[in-house]
């Protein structure tokens, strides 16, 4: 049995200035750098970490260093592990969107799971890369115990599909929070979960994110 700690970065850049990042590289706020900070002591208190990956956008990496650097160890940056690429959506403010997409926007609000980000990535595209991700790295890491450092619509993609729910579904299943862990496992090829976006260490420092992200 691989278990796997599926950590959203910290607050970002985007997430304070309430803009869609997807693939825009923006950095870690302070507080996400103390939310970063207050998470890896949490896992390191609570679980034996043999490896360290993370999407290779800076606000996940850095979020994953923190914890890597008290293990003396390395994060492994992955392409395959970014937030969706969501083409002309990039750094555009939430308060914007709905007036200058509103079709396509108005999908990713309402029936997420079968959204495409204009001249982007769908959601279905990015579900099938991080669950493949996702199992590759389980399936080299028998045993071990793994920390992944991602993104929130990557997460919610995934509890989607361990919860054996269809992409019309996935509406139905919440944002987890900056800096939260989901305890998932992989036994038998195949993904269960068994927690879902504890942030309960975070205590004042959690964040208070908009229904949308």
């Amino acid at each position: 049995m691989t278990r796997i700690l599926l950590v959203r970065h910290g607050q970002s850049e985007a997430n304070l200035q309430k803009v869609f990042a997807g693939s825009w590289d923006c950095s870690l706020t302070p507080l996400g750098i103390s939310q970063a900070d207050i998470t890896a002591q949490y896992i390191m208190k609570h679980y034996s970490v043999d490896r360290i990956y993370s999407s290779d956008l800076q606000r996940a990496y850095l979020t994953g260093k923190s914890l890597a650097d008290r293990l003396g160890t390395d994060v492994i940056p992955m392409r395959e592990l970014r937030e969706i690429y969501a083409g002309l959506w990039e750094q555009t403010s939430f308060d914007q969107l709905p007036i200058m997409y509103p079709v396509s926007y108005t999908a990713w609000l309402k029936d997420i799971g079968n959204a495409v980000c204009d001249e982007g990535e769908s959601v279905a595209q990015l579900q099938h890369r991080v669950v493949q991700t996702l199992v590759d790295i389980a399936s080299s890491n028998p045993d071990k115990t793994v920390v992944i450092v991602t993104h929130g619509t990557p997460i919610r993609a995934i509890q989607c599909f361990c919860e054996g729910k269809t992409l019309q579904q996935m509406k139905d299943v919440p944002w987890v929070s900056n800096a939260s862990v989901t305890e998932l496992r992989f036994e038998n090829q195949r993904l269960k979960i068994d927690n879902v976006s504890y942030d309960a260490h975070l205590g004042t420092l959690t964040s208070v994110l908009p229904a949308n992200c």
